[in-house]
């Protein structure tokens, strides 16, 4: 007996040392399960506001196509002239937006703003950089877009520090023209009666990026292609 006296303290305190020990390492992996959830959240979101740069592209190309909407004075809701085939600039691109669109380095002071630089071109790895032209290279910030949408609102607070988290991301786009592709539309000309038909068009490609600018800093970038008709 003597012996085993203390026994049932030391045991105590070996207990204690090994559930201490459990208890940190669930932590651990419910932290790390934690991070990697919201590293997978903002990846999905980027994606998503990737995908708004490509359909910005292609909204950019029809309207130039058709004739952009006036949007104040006497043009307002008017198409201006239209530009059939946009071309493209004749001072290569160095991978630096030239238009921003609905923010301005007056954003600075912002905890939301970032410099984008080049982040959108350098993630384009099949480019030839060293002689590379677009239309256009148009930068835009996703929470802004979405501010202006509710501009028109009275924003709860749940909506204003929504807007302000995507504030975070940036959709970025540029497009250049690449050369003859076939087009398919229906009825051309009333002399086809409509119908389907194929004829030469000029094909364009636009590279769009979707740029998450907080803790864990990220790009998606992604391609599409469109083909405008030469009429």
């Amino acid at each position: 007996m003597n012996n085993q006296k203390g026994f049932a303290l030391v045991l105590a305190l070996v207990m204690l040392v090994v559930m201490s020990l459990m208890g940190g390492a669930l932590i651990v992996v419910a932290s790390g399960d934690h991070r990697t959830n919201n590293v997978s959240d903002n990846y999905q979101q980027t994606f998503y506001v990737a995908e708004t740069a490509l359909l910005e592209g292609e909204k950019y190309l029809i309207n130039q196509h058709l004739g952009p909407w006036g949007t104040s004075g006497s043009e307002l809701g008017v198409r201006k002239k239209r530009d059939m085939l946009p071309s493209n600039q004749t001072t290569k691109f160095d991978g630096k937006m030239l238009v921003f669109k609905n923010y301005t380095t007056a954003n600075k002071s912002e905890d939301w703003y970032i410099d984008t630089s080049k982040s959108c071109f350098n993630s384009f790895s099949g480019i030839k950089q060293d002689d590379f032209y677009v239309v256009t290279a148009q930068s835009n910030n996703f929470g802004i877009l979405v501010d202006e949408g509710l501009s028109a609102y009275t924003k709860t607070d749940a909506e204003t520090k929504q807007i302000k988290k995507l504030k975070n991301y940036y959709y970025e786009f540029f497009i250049t023209k690449g050369g003859s592709a076939s087009f398919s539309g229906s009825g051309s000309s009333v002399a086809q009666g409509r119908t389907d038909s194929t004829t030469k068009g000029i094909a364009y490609k636009i590279y769009g990026c979707g740029i998450y600018g907080g803790s864990d800093r990220m790009v998606v970038a992604l391609e599409s292609s469109v083909v405008l008709p030469r009429q």
